[in-house]
């Protein structure tokens, strides 16, 4: 990280940006929603992932694309490790695999646990669907960046606590179902790989049972891991964008395109007009879009719940 700001200027530039980050919060039930006026993220938060456009521009997570002055650190052979010259994060990395394969969690969940685990205690590993926030769905990735920063970190305890279900536990493993009213998660907490493997599988084949998905349905996962102990927080979506974001009227367009970041609790806005006009209301509004309703949580947690009970108990 420190080699890559003093030698790369595009790095250097990207980070030196975040000092002049504007920050606002709000206060909910119990958590708070961060929005950041981040200027650096433009390209990010507005990238074009349609299938055309994908197709016409070279993948810029490929290794032979890379800057060259980009530096990047080898990990179990099929991943590296970049800094991100676009950083929201005071330490921000891409984690990249070596190969240009499609965005897909449930072949790669396990790759994610030991993110978690090796970038502990200081990083929060992250991962956004190919249909709902990852910039690059063409090519496998995960990101990695400062743990504590998104509120969600340090709110979380609170959030299960008030809000949460427990709908399982099997051994070391706990499984809890948690609405505070903006957002639907399912979580996992237990210290051991293959439980979590397992569970996740059972989780990512009800929830696509449920959506009627053909492809990977829509979620974005925090982890972490403390105390030999995992934690993955998964978010349920069931839109990328919302409407706001594609608004002719530039009066009400809001430039917000929610992903783990923003749902973590640190809403990125590119354009300052929107974070200057953007209220609490209007993200309620936006986040209760792009989430599944209360309706279908409860329907969802009843049958992750059968499925977890059949599997284990049967």
């Amino acid at each position: 990280m420190q080699t890559q700001k003093v030698h790369w200027e595009q790095c250097k530039n990207g980070y030196a940006t975040l000092a002049s980050v504007k920050t606002k919060v709000f206060q909910f039930n119990n958590f708070s929603i961060k929005v950041q006026f981040n200027p650096g993220r433009m390209i990010s938060t507005s990238a074009k992932v349609d299938e055309q456009s994908i197709n016409d521009r070279k993948c810029f997570l490929c290794k032979e694309n890379l800057p060259q002055e980009q530096q990047s650190v080898d990990y179990k052979d099929d991943f590296l490790i970049l800094v991100n010259p676009f950083p929201i994060f005071p330490e921000h990395f891409t984690l990249p695999s070596i190969h240009h394969t499609k965005q897909d969690i449930e072949n790669s969940f396990f790759v994610f646990l030991y993110f978690c685990r090796d970038l502990n205690p200081d990083f929060s590993v992250f991962y956004n669907g190919p249909k709902c926030g990852a910039s690059a769905p063409d090519h496998l990735h995960f990101q990695a960046g400062t743990k504590y920063f998104m509120p969600i970190d340090l709110e979380y305890e609170q959030l299960k606590k008030k809000f949460g279900e427990e709908l399982i536990k099997i051994k070391s493993l706990h499984v809890f179902a948690i609405d505070d009213g903006l957002r639907k998660m399912i979580s996992f907490e237990g210290n051991s790989t293959p439980e979590i493997e397992e569970v996740f599988q059972i989780f990512y084949s009800s929830f696509k049972k449920i959506t009627g998905q053909d492809e990977e349905p829509m979620m974005n996962i925090i982890g972490s891991y403390q105390n030999k102990k995992w934690r993955v927080i998964i978010f349920l979506r069931k839109k990328h964008r919302p409407d706001a974001f594609f608004e002719e009227d530039q009066e009400k367009r809001i430039l917000l395109s929610p992903a783990a970041v923003d749902i973590g609790g640190v809403c990125i806005t590119p354009r300052e007009k929107d974070f200057e006009t953007i209220t609490q209301e209007k993200l309620k509004e936006i986040f209760t879009e792009v989430f599944f309703d209360e309706s279908f949580f409860l329907r969802f947690k009843k049958k992750l719940q059968s499925d977890l009970e059949l599997y284990y108990y049967s």
